[in-house]
């Protein structure tokens, strides 16, 4: 999880080859209504998102002995939404500054999101709250650090 830019794909597809479990990229699971209005660089709300975290616990839901997603997950709400599908789920908060997360966005290309929305993005993240099962990592590391240091998080968590 993270705001746009942070690398939660590429994150996510490394650690997905490293536990050997399916990788989905939440974007693709955007009904062509929510790109356009991103793309037209308008912001989604709680409703445009709605079905679209719908259909990303459905997936998850259907990867019970494993899967990792790629998706925003930028409010407690719809990780809450994502955990009636899988009640288990560990997030992955990609964490930067917005000045990190922008450089990178600006090297961007092909993507739908626009430079302009990383602000909103910013001002709509709720950090996971302590009751949250799930680590926040820095991503001014490499991608191995990142899938390491998440890994020895959840390793801890599970044996304390």
């Amino acid at each position: 999880m993270g705001v746009t830019g942070s690398g939660k794909s590429t994150v996510g597809a490394a650690l997905a080859r490293r536990l050997g479990v399916p990788f989905a990229d939440a974007d693709a699971f955007h009904p062509h209504a929510n790109i356009a209005k991103m793309a037209a660089g308008e912001p989604l709300n709680d409703d445009d998102r709605f079905p679209w975290l719908e259909a990303v616990g459905e997936w998850l839901a259907a990867h019970r002995d494993g899967g990792v997603m790629s998706c925003s997950a930028l409010k407690r709400k719809y990780r809450d939404q994502l955990r009636r599908h899988c009640a288990d789920i560990e997030f992955l908060h990609l964490s930067g500054s917005f000045e990190l997360i922008g450089h990178r966005q600006a090297g961007r290309t092909g993507h739908f999101m626009p430079a302009t929305l990383l602000q909103s993005q910013f001002d709509t993240l709720e950090p996971l709250e302590p009751d949250e099962r799930g680590v926040v990592v820095d991503v001014d590391q490499d991608v191995d650090a990142i899938v390491e240091t998440f890994l020895a998080g959840v390793a801890q968590r599970r044996s304390g």
